[in-house]
Formats: C-alpha cells, sequence, structure tokens
C-alpha cells in the first residue's frame, strides 16, 4: 500500500514546517512546565489504560503496551487545530508543542526498549525476533539515550552552519523550484538520517531540522515555499488511517470502544487539566492544553503494532486503538470550541 508511505512524508513535512515556527528559545523557555507536565500526564493515562485492560481479562504486558498507546497524542492533529487557530506561536502553543516532542522522546525510548521487556511482560521474548538485541536493558536505554544526545549536539554544532550555507548557495541560483525542492530534500533527508542512524523518529528528525533552518535568514521563506506539500501530504495521512480501521469493532465492542474514548477524551484531559493548574499555570493555559491532549495519533499506531507482533497486545486491542484514534479526532475540535468559548468568559 502506497498511502501509508505518502502519509509519513507527510507527517515528516509537518514537522519540518513546524519546526520552522519554533526557536531554541522557545523550546528552552516552556521545559519547566512541558517535561514533568507530559511525563506525569503519560503514567495516569498508560495507568487508566492498564487499569481497563485488566478488567477485560488482558495480561499486564497488553495493559502497559494498551495504556501507553493512549497516553500519546497525536502532533499532526494537535498542530492542524492549532493553526486553524492562529495559536501555533502562542504560550499556549509552545507549550502543547514542548509537551507532545516529549511524549515522542518518551515513545521513542518505549519503541527501543519494548522487544527488550516483551518476554518478562509475558510475550514473545527479544532473542527470538531478528531485530533482538543482545545485553541488559540499561545498556539500550544508554545507548538510545547516547545516540539522541548525539544527533541533538550535531544538529546544533553542525546543522545551523550547514543547513544555511546549502540553501543560500541555493538561493542564489534564483531557481523557485530548486530551492523548494533543496528544502524538502533536507527535511526528508534528516529525517531518513535520523532514524536510520540513530534511531530518532522521522518526525522529531524533520522536526529539528526545521529548528535549525530557522535560525537562518531563509526560513521564512523555506516556510513559506514548503508549505502547500506540507498541506497535500498531510491529509494522506488522515487517509492511510481510515484504510487500516476496522468499523465492524463499533458493533462488536461498543462498550469497550466508549471506555477507551472515555480515556482519551477525559481521562487524558483532566490529568492534564490537573498536572499544569499544579504547577501554577492559568486556567485558560490548562483547558487549552487538556483539549490539545484530547487525542491520540500516529505513535499509538505503532506501539499498537510493536504490541501485537511481540505477543503483548491483542489484535483486538489494536482495532480498539484506531477507533479510540478516529473517533477522538473527530471530537477533538469540538473541545477546542468549547474552550475557546469558555475563555473569553473567563477573562471577562
Amino acid at each position: 500500500m502506497l498511502a501509508p508511505q505518502l502519509a509519513e512524508i507527510g507527517v515528516i513535512l509537518l514537522m519540518f514546517g513546524v519546526g520552522m515556527h519554533f526557536s531554541l528559545s522557545d523550546l528552552l523557555s516552556v521545559r519547566a512546565l512541558a517535561l514533568p507536565g507530559a511525563i506525569a500526564q503519560i503514567v495516569v493515562a498508560t495507568a487508566l489504560g492498564m487499569g481497563v485492560a485488566r478488567l477485560w481479562g488482558w495480561s499486564w504486558g497488553g495493559g502497559f503496551v494498551f495504556g501507553l498507546a493512549l497516553s500519546v497524542a497525536s502532533t499532526v492533529v494537535l498542530l492542524r487545530s492549532l493553526e486553524a487557530r492562529g495559536t501555533v506561536g502562542s504560550r499556549e502553543g509552545r507549550i502543547a508543542v514542548g509537551w507532545l516532542l516529549v511524549e515522542d522522546l518518551v515513545m521513542v525510548l518505549i519503541l527501543v526498549l519494548l522487544p527488550e521487556l516483551a518476554g518478562p511482560l509475558g510475550g514473545e521474548a527479544a532473542g527470538a525476533g531478528p531485530s533482538a538485541r543482545p545485553g541488559p536493558l540499561w545498556m539500550a536505554l544508554a545507548l538510545t539515550a547516547g545516540k539522541i544526545a548525539i544527533f541533538v549536539v550535531l544538529m546544533l554544532a553542525v546543522g545551523t552552519r550547514v543547513f544555511p550555507w546549502l540553501l543560500a548557495r541555493v538561493e542564489r541560483t534564483g531557481s523557485r523550484e530548486l530551492f523548494t525542492l533543496a528544502v524538502v530534500s533536507l527535511a526528508l533527508g534528516v529525517a531518513f538520517g535520523s532514524a536510520k542512524l540513530f534511531g530518532v523518529s522521522f518526525a522529531l528528525g524533520a522536526f529539528f531540522a526545521g529548528v535549525v533552518i530557522n535560525e537562518s535568514e531563509l526560513g521564512h521563506r523555506a516556510a513559506a515555499d514548503s508549505q502547500p506539500l506540507q498541506d497535500a501530504f498531510a491529509a494522506l495521512f488522515f487517509v492511510a488511517v481510515g484504510m487500516l480501521f476496522d468499523p465492524a469493532i463499533l458493533l462488536r465492542q461498543p462498550l469497550r470502544v466508549l471506555a477507551v474514548l472515555v480515556i482519551i477524551v477525559v481521562g487524558k484531559s483532566l490529568a492534564a487539566l490537573g498536572i499544569v493548574l499544579a504547577l501554577g499555570n492559568p486556567r485558560a493555559t490548562a483547558l487549552t492544553i487538556a483539549a490539545a491532549l484530547a487525542q491520540i495519533g500516529e505513535f499509538s499506531f505503532i506501539l499498537a503494532g510493536l504490541g501485537v507482533s511481540l505477543r503483548l497486545l491483542p489484535v483486538e486491542g489494536s482495532s480498539l486503538i484506531l477507533a479510540g484514534a478516529l473517533l477522538s479526532i473527530a471530537i477533538n475540535p469540538l473541545l477546542f470550541r468549547v474552550v475557546s468559548r469558555l475563555q473569553p468568559a473567563r477573562a471577562g
């Protein structure tokens, strides 16, 4: 199927475009809230998912994967919602994007460690698969963290000098098409290289590439020229999700689908709301973050697929996650409308 691959390109280009709206100072300015908030919210949502899965008779390992899949929001959906409201560059927008970046980094670590944990969790032991890595668990974690650190250092030390220089040389040719091609090539190249060489997800690699280019004088032009391609390919993300969905799950397990939806829309939102308020932030900020996180997406599908392949998550769990993703994505714009109506009333 070609649609998933095209959707992956759409996610890469979208994250690249988002990165070009952020500077390093923007990201560092929200770390005090995004870092502890994201980790706490992941723990709460994972616990809720595990609790429900255990009630259904699933194993602890299946519940763990299921809860993790429900804990991570979709960057694509969030950015579309923020762009529609014109709040990508606002403080709430920066916090929400920073929050999801932390979630993505946590999920990258989980995807590396899950095969190692499959045996103890009751699934297929890591040694049984071709992708198994020898050595203790702490070594796998240290190796992954080291790769991510090296990637970030290279992007900041080398990318900030090489990428602007390359774009400036291309820009001198006077060809708009060649400049757009160079921008897209950088986004795809960094995303692919980060995944293959450093174990970082395509989306995170593209985001950091965008952040680096944003520091150059040609950042605004690069963002404008790549926007049409971002819109075209990002739409395929939703098409690919729809093609994977089994609508029969709504008839076979309506109560379980409802439980999944409640965890995503209500449980995660209330957890995020409480965390943001507990960290001393305004109620308007808490409401925006809560609405932004009330959905799941791309990392949830990846986790579900890995969980099924490791014989941790039942196939039914993957169908429930897909159903919860589609329903929460459909509901998410309504939550933002409610938040936008509440905020002026509170401000007045």
